[in-house]
């Protein structure tokens, strides 16, 4: 459920950076750029933070049955 929630929130987070950095680098009308901005920037984000989680969750699964 936290590696979830993480990966949500991570994706929220790359959208909004997504999002500042087109609205930062186009000038005049920028609406479509600044949804690819967003769609990319949660996309990348959300498989990055999504990647961590899994290599976690992993690593933990793995120290519990060690420890047994």
């Amino acid at each position: 459920m936290v590696a979830f929630i993480g990966v949500v929130l991570g994706g929220i987070f790359g959208g909004i950076i997504g999002f500042g950095l087109a609205r930062t680098t186009c000038t005049g009308d920028c609406q479509m750029e600044q949804l690819i901005g967003v769609l990319i920037g949660s996309i990348l984000a959300a498989g990055g933070t999504g990647i961590v989680a899994v290599l976690a969750l992993r690593a933990v699964s793995e120290w519990n049955v060690k420890t047994r």
